[in-house]
């Protein structure tokens, strides 16, 4: 993609992009928005969007927009059975969401009292060690 610079006519085509998104011109085309879709109407490269987004405060805001955006569809389509969970999810970690698996251990009477002993005598040595 050519590099591009960054002007009025830019932040505009990018400001339709995602305000089309809230009045739903454009799920015919996309089924989210995205900073893919968005460099490519704008002939630049991802990375080039992103440095826009850190020099120009109105284009982070349309980038941090379109991100809000994704989110919410990603979230409620996914909540809804409209999207695939398994992309719906992996696509939310890129907002923050993560699957955790809490992870449980059951010890018995003999083993706790065990485990309790070794950090009665850990805790004992270290106090020890500090004196």
């Amino acid at each position: 993609m050519a590099k591009s610079e960054y002007n009025e006519e830019i932040q505009n085509t990018a400001d339709v992009y995602v305000n089309e998104w809230f009045n739903e011109t454009r799920i015919d085309q996309d089924v989210i928005p995205s900073v893919a879709r968005l460099s490519f109407e704008l002939g630049v490269s991802r990375k080039t969007l992103y440095n826009w987004g850190n020099e120009y405060p109105d284009f982070l805001h349309t980038l941090e927009k379109l991100q809000s955006l994704q989110e919410i569809l990603l979230l409620n389509k996914g909540l809804k059975g409209e999207f695939n969970s398994n992309i719906a999810k992996l696509a939310l970690a890129n907002h923050g969401y993560m699957d955790r698996v809490a992870n449980e251990v059951n010890l018995n009477d003999e083993t706790k009292e065990k485990a309790d002993k070794l950090i009665k005598d850990y805790l004992g040595n270290a106090k020890a060690g500090r004196k």
